[in-house]
């Protein structure tokens, strides 16, 4: 068991001495924020960010925290604000590189948990195109459009415009519901019939489309929709 130093040492000391791991998300917060304010160390701070009234609770809060969420908490300015919004950016976009070699979208499970974190904390609804190579593997993907709190725009032109461009063998769609709730409206079904059938023309077929609630999804290929 460790000292009892350990525990009253500032995060960057403890860190050096230690390693991250050791280090509680609060503690890791407080080292790159850097400094508190009057009467406020980095670390109490850092907590309070991590305890944003009406956000969850944790890191996690990071992503759902915005810009102005964050200056109404005494000691963060736009720079610190600004920082807290890079964080959740850059662990999303890691979480993302790490499987992306090797990721295949051929199953409906496995494309919604890589996409799972980029869409469900979306406040708009955005519609994403995933364009695959012949082995169903992951070549590229692009917003086709983001619409309002509870509607979204899809174009078959452009969808296939930017899937001819880049050489794609097929296609997904995805979109999120702010709501949560993926169960698909019926706007979603007519829509995706259509795509659907212009896919066949151009023979670049739609595998799947999925939508993204909170930590749920619904596959229209699961659900025989296509």
């Amino acid at each position: 068991m460790k000292n009892q130093d350990y525990f009253e040492e500032l995060p960057y000391e403890k860190f050096l001495k230690y390693g991250a791991d050791t280090l509680s998300e609060a503690e890791l917060l407080a080292i790159i924020i850097r400094t508190g304010t009057e009467g406020e160390s980095a670390l109490n701070l850092a907590n309070k960010i991590l305890h944003i009234p009406g956000h969850p609770n944790g890191l996690l809060g990071l992503h759902y925290g915005s810009i102005d969420d964050f200056l109404k908490i005494k000691g963060i300015g736009q720079v610190k604000a600004v920082k807290l919004k890079c964080i959740a950016e850059l662990s999303k976009r890691l979480s993302e590189t790490e499987r992306k070699t090797s990721i295949q979208m051929d199953k409906p499970e496995t494309v919604a948990s890589y996409y799972m974190e980029r869409l469900r904390h979306r406040q708009r609804e955005v519609v994403l195109l995933v364009m695959t190579d012949n082995k169903n593997r992951l070549l590229s993907d692009c917003v086709i459009s983001e619409g309002t709190v509870n509607a979204s725009l899809m174009s078959a032109r452009e969808i296939f415009l930017t899937a001819l461009q880049n050489k794609a063998v097929s296609i997904l769609l995805l979109h999120n519901h702010p709501s949560g709730d993926p169960t698909p409206s019926i706007s979603d079904i007519q829509i995706t019939k259509k795509i659907a059938e212009a896919s066949k023309l151009v023979d670049v077929p739609l595998i799947d489309h999925i939508i993204i609630g909170d930590n749920r999804y619904i596959s229209f290929k699961e659900k025989g929709y296509l």
